[in-house]
């Protein structure tokens, strides 16, 4: 079972300003902070993901949030691109997941694929 994930970022600052957005989305805050090294983003005062400044590139993380229902998938998704993330996948079923499997994907501002996803029926 995972505990947290920790993930680099380029720009912490334009990372926050883009987390604090689309997590909040989700209802996920930013919870603490280490400096300018580091911030973590949770519920309950538990922070479950992290992004951390790296100066070296990371590429190819693909995080996904599990949420309640659609709309959440479908509010995250538009909270990520109007914060200047990229599309990765409309908010819809895939169906060769399971029968309920409705998620959106966003691009982080460092190419993270980040993905919101409801696991329940309409």
């Amino acid at each position: 079972m995972l505990d947290h994930v920790t993930i680099g970022v380029s720009d912490l600052e334009r990372s926050k300003e883009f987390y604090d957005k689309v997590l909040n989305s989700i209802g996920i805050q930013r919870l603490y902070e280490e400096g300018e090294s580091a911030a973590g983003y949770g519920i309950n005062n538990k922070a479950f993901f992290w992004i951390s400044l790296k100066s070296y590139p990371i590429t190819g993380m693909h995080i996904a949030f599990g949420v309640h229902d659609r709309a959440l998938v479908d509010r995250f998704h538009a909270t990520g691109l109007s914060v200047g993330g990229r599309d990765n996948g409309l908010p819809g079923l895939r169906q060769h997941y399971h029968p309920h499997y409705y998620a959106a994907f966003i691009l982080d501002p460092d190419g993270h694929n980040i993905e919101a996803v409801c696991h329940h029926p309409a």
